[in-house]
């Protein structure tokens, strides 16, 4: 496990341009690249003429969380999800959660290297089920990412990607080909919510739903961090999730989570909670089958009710699952109408755990 592999990986998804610059072609920023200069993103950069990954191999650290945390209350409930993320980001969110990892420039600080099949031997070692690219976006690190979950995939280990989904077509359909599972940020529902505050674009972010919708087997999930003021308008909320319902479906769970000042908004307060609840109702309202609030304690918000009869068939606390009425299918005991997700057993009890985990050592 002590493997050493360099850091620094060839890509694929740029070109030359006519000045003698590249450009990478990886998200929608198109960043065009002098030699030795680095994206946005920072950890994608132009060496000899040539777009390289920096950070292959590298994490800001590993630890393993409920599967609810990321959050996924739909894919394997209850499961430990072996969590890992590295430095950067290909957005510039003002309200950023994760900035001390997202923002990062801090490349020589990232913990000891670990190779794809050490990541996934991990996991199965620590019990978890899966693997989850997350604390930054994997898009930034595709081909790491994609490594990763080849390897997993060979052991029978499931990988879910945490992401903001702003990355272009080809990469979009190799990354997604790999992938199990994905929560991607639907940060809000405006041009100018997107630019303002994380300096992209939505339309990108909406083709990147629809595709997992239409073209793929992957299990996702929506979250929005509701910030007051800025995208906690009713009528933002209720087109968003109207949006949802038509291009999406009912069965795509949405959570709306509490925002807690940081990074560049401590100005801002954090989010009431009887905002997230009206958000919840709104969803619902507009047939948003699941909805739920989050980093809040709502045990009603959190908890999974049968859209066939309206009972609770997942009640969880926290991150706490305290009543379970689904078989291992994920049909509703009291009815029999089918719970959307990926059931394929009784839950595990891993519960609210944290556990730090030290790989290479």
């Amino acid at each position: 496990m002590g493997e050493t592999i360099p850091s620094t990986v060839p890509t694929k998804y740029w070109h030359r341009l006519d000045d003698g610059r590249v450009q990478c072609d990886l998200c929608p920023r198109f960043c065009k690249l002098g030699d030795g200069q680095r994206g946005m993103c920072f950890v994608r950069m132009n060496e000899g003429g040539e777009v390289v990954l920096t950070t292959y191999g590298r994490s800001s650290g590993f630890c393993v969380d409920p599967i609810e945390k990321k959050p996924l209350n739909h894919f394997l409930p209850g499961s430990p999800v072996l969590s890992f993320g590295t430095a950067g980001c290909n957005l510039a969110c003002s309200f950023c959660q994760n900035w001390d990892i997202s923002k990062s420039r801090e490349v020589d600080t990232l913990a000891d290297s670990a190779t794809p099949e050490a990541l996934a031997d991990t996991a199965i070692r620590l019990g978890c089920r899966s693997v989850a690219f997350t604390y930054n976006d994997p898009v930034i690190f595709h081909e790491y990412a994609i490594d990763v979950a080849r390897a997993c995939r060979e052991r029978g280990v499931r990988t879910v990607a945490v992401t903001a989904g702003y990355v272009c077509d080809d990469p979009r359909r190799e990354f997604y080909a790999h992938m199990d599972a994905a929560n991607v940020d639907l940060k809000g529902f405006t041009e100018d919510f997107y630019w303002r505050l994380a300096k992209g674009h939505l339309q990108p972010v909406l083709e990147t739903l629809q595709y997992l919708a239409r073209d793929t087997a992957v299990w996702f999930e929506l979250t929005t961090l509701v910030i007051p003021g800025w995208n906690d308008g009713e009528r933002e909320i209720d087109e968003m999730t109207r949006w949802v319902v038509e291009h999406l479906g009912p069965d795509v769970p949405m959570h709306f989570t509490a925002f807690h000042p940081d990074f560049r908004m401590l100005n801002v307060p954090p989010t009431p909670a009887s905002t997230l609840t009206r958000a919840r109702d709104i969803a619902q309202r507009n047939g948003v089958r699941y909805a739920y609030t989050g980093n809040v304690h709502d045990r009603a918000g959190g908890t999974t009710y049968c859209h066939g009869c309206g009972r609770s068939v997942i009640e969880r606390d926290w991150y706490v699952l305290r009543e379970w009425q689904l078989t291992p299918d994920g049909t509703c005991r009291h009815c029999g109408t089918i719970c959307a997700g990926v059931f394929d057993r009784s839950p595990d009890d891993w519960g609210a755990k944290r556990m730090p985990v030290r790989i290479g050592r």
